[in-house]
């Protein structure tokens, strides 16, 4: 329970009314929702004892949270040949990489 799990809270408005819905990205099936966010956050760390408990008991796996280390910082994408065009004649305009325009456009 004290390792860095990543807990993601959403404020939803549907059919069944406005609750906020919360989940544990590393434990699949971890949910739980509340009327407030404080309620929704109590509800996913009781919900987290619960799941860890479990998994505990029968032997299970559980997962990690996800570190930063468990990121290289480098990904490849595919794009068509037009955006990549683009995309290079705007870095040349700027006088930058493309590696640097490209991750300029995508932290905004």
């Amino acid at each position: 329970m004290a390792l860095p799990y990543t807990i993601q809270i959403r404020h939803i408005k549907d059919e069944s009314g406005s609750y906020f819905y919360a989940s544990v990205a590393e434990l699949d099936g971890c949910q739980s929702n509340g009327n407030t966010l404080e309620e929704a956050y109590e509800s996913i760390r009781e919900a987290m004892e619960g799941y860890l408990e479990v998994k505990l008991e029968y032997g299970d796996p559980i997962s990690e949270p996800n570190t930063e280390d468990a990121y290289s910082g480098k990904f490849n994408l595919r794009v068509p040949k037009s955006l990549h065009k683009h995309l290079a004649e705007r870095a040349a305009a700027e006088n930058v990489s493309l590696n640097q325009y490209c991750l300029y456009k995508l932290s905004r």
